[in-house]
């Protein structure tokens, strides 16, 4: 089966206000959508609706596949090694310990395995975090700012694996603030905002 992510007229409600509404998309194999929008505008809130971490306020989600999750939050233990951190996950993701090496020397992160994850620059911390991105192998990616904190090496290394992620049958929506190369469609939530 192929993944696919359908959002239905989806609104989004914060405490006593409508952020947005109205919010529609079909994503098949191999497609892309870049959410954009100023800050406060429901980007994220979007991003965690696509997820089913959020109930929307209205709409509906459909997705087949499962979902990878890259946000603020890189969820890494900070006492323990960058290893032992990322082999956690790929333990409870059915990763072999040979891909998590693997994710490390394309993140540039393998020089950086006995290091405490509270150690590492916020980069670092983001490449770490695609790491465990890649482990999960899910064909569809939730990302919520994920270059906040990327040099511009960085930056290039995160463009060229969502590239091979859409390249490889995968659905990816990118909420950003900054601009990417990779191929995608553009949704502006300010145009739904309530």
């Amino acid at each position: 089966m192929q993944a696919r992510l359908v959002a239905k007229d989806i609104a989004c409600r914060r405490g006593d206000r409508l952020l947005f509404r109205g919010v529609s998309c079909t994503l098949e194999h191999g497609e892309a959508l870049h959410v954009a929008g100023p800050n406060g505008i429901g980007k994220s809130s979007l991003i965690r609706i696509l997820a089913g971490l959020l109930r929307p306020f209205a709409g509906e989600t459909i997705r087949s596949g499962a979902i990878g999750l890259l946000d603020e939050r890189a969820a890494l233990d900070p006492q323990a090694s960058l290893q032992t951190a990322l082999g956690f996950w790929a333990a409870l993701d059915g990763t072999k310990p040979m891909a998590v090496t693997e994710h490390a020397h394309t993140l540039g992160l393998y020089d950086l395995f006995d290091v405490p994850v509270r150690y590492l620059s916020t980069g670092q911390t983001k490449r770490a975090a695609f790491a465990r991105l890649l482990g999960q192998q899910a064909p569809i990616w939730l990302l919520d700012e994920p270059f906040n904190g990327l040099d511009t090496r960085g930056l290039a290394l995160a463009e060229q694996l969502m590239v091979r992620h859409l390249a490889s049958g995968g659905i990816a929506v990118i909420a950003s603030h900054q601009r990417f190369a990779a191929p995608t469609a553009t949704l502006d939530l300010a145009e739904f905002a309530a």
